[in-house]
């Protein structure tokens, strides 16, 4: 199911507390893990469907933070769904149901008293495809979520906005055409704009949805050394139908396949050493 930009400055308007359906435990994670400061994100016993069919099931994932966990597997397995249950996207979806945990630094985000669009605000979204807002200068289009959080200060923008554009690794190429309209961009100039955009809020936790799959290769070398620099800083969730690049750019990657997180390990062991019969089909090229 694809999302885009413009369902994210929704999200982010709504006043209302989410009409996802949510399980009633709503205990935190036991003490030895939420006090475990290796990891970012920790996912329990997670499931999500659509109308009473299912999408994932029973996942559970420790995410270590400042550094990249890649999400592999055929289309349609649950990797874009995993995504927008950590980002409480699924809050936009009919008939929509969560169960089980996500844990961001020790609490869970569908606690009751966890509200959506605060919680959206901490975890920054980077789509398939690069999604400018088409009306927006790229100026503009950097300020946008900071200004949906009541940043007016033009100087306080500025800044944000130069520095967010430094670490997208775009600052040098459009600081002189700020005022330009951020569609007249090259394509991956538009899809490192978006990273910006979503790094000027400070997301604890940075959110990317196959971010170099309609790109070339010159720029796609350049988001993947963009997403290696970022580490440093962020952690870091990516889905990627390109083994190659979940080789590169990631610490850790889950296969998963029929809403199952079949294998979850360091990177060099899921592509040389799985565990699973499935997993090494799956990465050695038998089935896709």
């Amino acid at each position: 199911m694809e999302i885009n930009a413009l369902d994210v400055l929704n999200a982010m308007k709504k006043d209302e507390q989410s009409p996802t359906k949510r399980n009633e435990s709503e205990k935190k994670m036991p003490n030895d893990m939420a006090s475990n400061k290796e990891y970012k994100v920790l996912i329990e016993n997670l499931g999500v469907s659509y109308s009473g069919k299912t999408a994932i099931k029973d996942i559970n994932m420790k995410i270590p933070d400042k550094a990249v966990t890649a999400l592999i597997g055929p289309s349609g397995c649950g990797k874009t769904t995993l995504l927008r249950t950590i980002n409480r996207m699924h809050d936009l979806t009919k008939g929509a149901e969560v169960t089980g945990k996500i844990i961001i630094d020790g609490e869970n985000v569908y606690d009751s008293h966890i509200t959506p669009i605060l919680q959206r605000r901490k975890i920054g979204m980077v789509f398939q495809k690069p999604k400018p807002f088409p009306t927006m200068s790229i100026w503009n289009n950097g300020a946008a979520g900071l200004k949906l959080n009541g940043v007016k200060n033009k100087n306080v923008l500025g800044e944000i906005i130069e520095d967010s554009l430094k670490m997208a690794y775009l600052w040098d190429e459009v600081k002189d055409e700020l005022k330009k309209p951020a569609v007249a961009l090259s394509g991956g100039q538009q899809q490192r704009l978006c990273i910006a955009r979503a790094l000027a809020i400070q997301p604890e936790v940075l959110l990317m949805d196959e971010p170099a799959s309609a790109l070339d290769p010159i720029a796609t070398q350049k988001i993947e050394q963009t997403i290696i620099e970022l580490k440093k800083h962020y952690t870091i969730i990516i889905v990627t139908h390109n083994m190659q690049q979940a080789l590169r750019v990631s610490d850790r990657t889950g296969f998963m396949y029929l809403g199952d997180l079949v294998e979850y390990d360091k990177t060099e062991t899921v592509f040389k050493h799985p565990k699973k019969e499935l997993t090494a089909n799956y990465v050695q090229g038998r089935f896709g």
